[in-house]
């Protein structure tokens, strides 16, 4: 007997159904790939990462460290897998993409209450439910939560970085370092580019052909400014890209010894250190464009890509309008929202959003009352900010310490007032789980 359906496999999806369920609920999970395949996934696992295989920072001190940390101590079944299966990534947590989501995949379909559907849901259920259908919801669901909100759904698009084998970057150019000279290893293999060379591929950059967005595509389009097109940041201004993903601070090139111009970091992509991928280059160029175009990096003149970028469309709700703080659908309180649709970004927003639409639909059916998480903690910070944040034009956010409740004796100096933050976090989550943990 099913008592909850959550629709959507991805990473809010799978830690929504693994909570409920470890609350004895009995869940349906539907997940639509591969009956049907979205413009951007390669395969019909669970949880697929699709742009980056990067979570962000793992650092003590950051606002993504903060928000990881706060899941692993409430058992997050992502957190959990993504630990498992993390490759060296310097302060980052990044993972093997095909064995992270192989051990979600695993986890869901061993789990005794959670049934696994491979099935595309065109309406919003009415029974209790959990919506998670990410960025890229089908269209016949997307009209279907219109029709409920009675609100034009908004929508960004989202890009996706090419990824290169290793054995061919050029190591004679190319050189491995970490941009902090105190983290330990050199996780990072970085293309310098002399002013001469940035400039010549810039300009090659910004000439660039694209690939045309359809009629209906191109209405409204927007783009979320913390996932912008590498050309798209080139066309704003020569020097934003040497200002932006390829400022060279940090590293020195070991051929000179001097500060390259810039750089091009490309981080490691699976276990075996076979495929890296190329930071903050999400394109949304023609492949033989990319091809050309990054073939003039510096160390990648005979790069094999065994991914080109690519573009697609990223579908999110106005929360602050339709939704609690508890994630609930204002009007229905069985109805839950949780993932990238809500309007959080990045992986590990969508995790903790899919932690507290899985916890409080369970308490919901428990005959409990759902939990305000304390917005002094990163996971409250998200869910209150996607809430509260202005209507008008609400854009999507991802952690960060700017959304925390201020400190009542703030330091002036940043690292000592991010780590009043976390610690302030960590009491005031401990406090709080004792509710529910």
């Amino acid at each position: 007997m099913t008592d909850l359906i959550v629709v959507g496999g991805g990473l809010a999806g799978c830690e929504a159904a693994w909570q409920a369920a470890n609350r004895d609920v009995n869940v349906t999970l539907f997940e639509m790939r591969p009956v049907r395949m979205t413009p951007a996934h390669v395969t019909d696992r669970l949880a697929e990462l699709v742009c980056s295989n990067s979570l962000g920072s793992d650092l003590p001190d950051r606002a993504a460290g903060l928000v990881k940390r706060e899941l692993r101590r409430l058992g997050s079944l992502v957190m959990r897998c993504a630990d498992e299966t993390a490759v060296p990534a310097g302060g980052a947590l990044a993972v093997d993409r095909e064995r992270f989501a192989e051990a979600v995949t695993q986890a869901i379909a061993q789990h005794p209450r959670i049934t696994l559907r491979r099935e595309e849901v065109t309406a919003i259920p009415q029974s209790p439910t959990v919506i998670a259908s990410g960025p890229l919801t089908s269209d016949a669901l997307a009209a279907d939560i219109g029709r409920l909100t009675g609100r034009v759904h908004l929508y960004f698009y989202d890009a996706v970085a090419p990824i290169v084998t290793t054995d061919s970057v050029d190591m004679t150019i190319a050189f491995r370092a970490s941009r902090r000279e105190n983290e330990a290893g050199a996780d990072y293999i970085n293309c310098p580019m002399s002013h001469a060379e940035y400039d010549a591929f810039v300009d090659a950059l910004v000439a660039a052909e694209t690939i045309e967005l359809k009629s209906f595509e191109r209405e409204d389009k927007q783009f979320f400014e913390g996932c912008l097109p590498v050309e798209v940041m080139a066309k704003r201004g020569h020097e934003t890209l040497a200002y932006g993903p390829l400022r060279p601070i940090g590293l020195r090139d070991p051929r000179t010894g001097h500060r390259p111009w810039a750089v091009v970091q490309l981080r490691q992509e699976n276990l075996d250190a076979t495929l890296y991928n190329l930071v903050g280059f999400q394109t949304n160029l023609r492949w033989a464009e990319q091809a050309r175009v990054f073939r003039m990096i510096p160390g990648l003149a005979h790069a094999e890509f065994e991914r080109y970028g690519m573009m697609h469309r990223n579908t999110f709700i106005n929360a602050p309008q339709l939704l609690e703080p508890t994630l609930q659908y204002r009007g229905r309180g069985d109805l839950f929202f949780a993932g990238q649709i809500t309007g959080v970004e990045g992986y590990v927003g969508n995790v903790a959003t899919g932690y507290v639409a899985g916890l409080n639909v369970a308490r919901v059916l428990s005959g409990a009352l759902p939990l305000t998480f304390p917005p002094e903690t990163m996971i409250g910070a998200l869910c209150h900010y996607i809430t509260h944040a202005g209507t008008a034009a609400f854009q999507p956010m991802k952690a960060s310490f700017g959304i925390l409740p201020p400190l009542s004796t703030p330091s002036r100096a940043k690292k000592e007032r991010n780590a009043d933050y976390v610690r302030r976090a960590r009491q005031t989550l401990d406090e709080f789980a004792c509710w529910f943990a």
